[in-house]
């Protein structure tokens, strides 16, 4: 996730400290490292939550306002209280295993969720300059197809900054640690730098526009030069310019034959020349005098390859770029995040139902639903 750099270092040092004095308490060895992070939404982080968790709000006091949440699985929630209490081994892999928590395991998590607190506290103060002060609020259980999401229950509607930590103990098998920050408070922590002047931010697609063709060029045996392929993006711009009045077209790059072939035969229906190649196809020379309604691009990995493209695309369009899908059998996520950093508008996973197929380029062509 770009930005909040400030948070995210502050994040770091609050959950390597939270999970050492919680280790102290719990007389247990418990490391908790930040590892990933995110942006979502409420509805998208808890329509992929397939276990019961533990919801923990913290509200931010003084000069920084807002409420921010912790989410602890349940069944981490009762190995963490149920090593507190001093439940033997074999009763808490039971108790594990059936998610079974009483009052005292609460009681027991919210001590421990309480040492997490005072660690953010500590960490928020000093770098905040004390203009800061962490409430803990009362944990809320959550089990997904059981209880029910409202607007504001187990937490608001909104968009999050999700940071996810590794919870590990020696012994134990434990998942993982959510901080979600709504991106409103998240920006009191940490505020936005101010984007770059337009020149800067011309320079920059430039650059990115030269490097990705360069790249894209680069083992191209075929080519004249590299020179050639890597000329101004002021020229690459005048030359692949949509004509007014030019047939729409739907441009489709991959480079396995048959799979190129699949995706040609499954935008047919539109009606609209179909203009192909490979990765590695001369973009100026594919867009140049033609109305880009749509381009697909497909490769077995999302790799860089297909980010170039992407990236490549949008430079040569910088006025109007075309929607671009993008599919591939496999997908991090890593991968998936910086296809849509770079343009993207959909992602594909292979093998697509041609329904779901036809219906995402009638959306994006604009074409009507029959």
């Amino acid at each position: 996730m770009d930005g909040y750099t400030t948070l995210h270092e502050m994040l770091e040092v609050a959950l390597k400290q939270a999970g050492e004095e919680s280790g102290m308490l719990l007389g247990q060895e418990l490391s908790i490292a930040l590892s990933d992070s995110l942006k979502t939404s409420k509805k998208a982080y808890f329509g992929d939550l397939e276990d019961a968790c533990f919801v923990i709000g913290v509200e931010s006091r003084e000069a920084y306002t807002g409420h921010f949440y912790l989410v602890f699985s349940l069944r981490d929630a009762i190995v963490l209280s149920s090593v507190l209490l001093g439940i033997p081994p074999a009763r808490i892999k039971e108790k594990k295993s059936l998610c079974i928590i009483e009052n005292d395991d609460i009681d027991a998590f919210s001590e421990i969720a309480n040492m997490i607190n005072g660690a953010f506290n500590t960490v928020f103060q000093g770098t905040l300059s004390n203009k800061v002060h962490l409430k803990l609020l009362a944990p809320k259980k959550f089990i997904p197809d059981v209880d029910q999401l409202t607007d504001e229950e187990p937490l608001p509607e909104g968009d999050f900054l999700m940071f996810r930590s590794r919870l590990e103990m020696p012994g134990q098998e434990l998942n993982h640690l959510d901080v979600l920050i709504p991106v409103d408070l998240g920006n009191q922590f940490d505020p936005p730098a101010e984007k770059p002047a337009a020149e800067e931010a011309e320079a920059e697609a430039e650059t990115e526009a030269e490097a990705a063709e360069e790249q894209l060029l680069a083992g191209d045996q075929g080519r004249d030069s590299a020179e050639e392929g890597t000329a101004g993006l002021g020229k690459v711009i005048r030359d692949a310019a949509p004509v007014e009045g030019a047939a729409c077209c739907i441009v489709v790059l991959e480079d396995d034959d048959g799979e190129r072939q699949q995706m040609v035969e499954a935008v047919e229906f539109t009606g609209y020349e179909v203009v192909e190649g490979t990765l590695n196809a001369d973009l100026k020379e594919l867009f140049a005098e033609r109305n880009v309604r749509l381009v697909m691009i497909g490769s077995l990995d999302a790799d860089d390859r297909e980010l170039a493209v992407c990236i490549k695309i949008n430079a040569i369009r910088q006025d109007s770029p075309p929607p671009i899908i993008m599919s591939a059998q496999r997908w991090t996520r890593t991968a998936v995040l910086k296809a849509l950093k770079y343009g993207a508008r959909d992602i594909i996973i292979k093998p697509c139902g041609g329904d779901e197929l036809e219906t995402k380029v009638r959306r994006y062509c604009k074409l009507p639903v029959q």
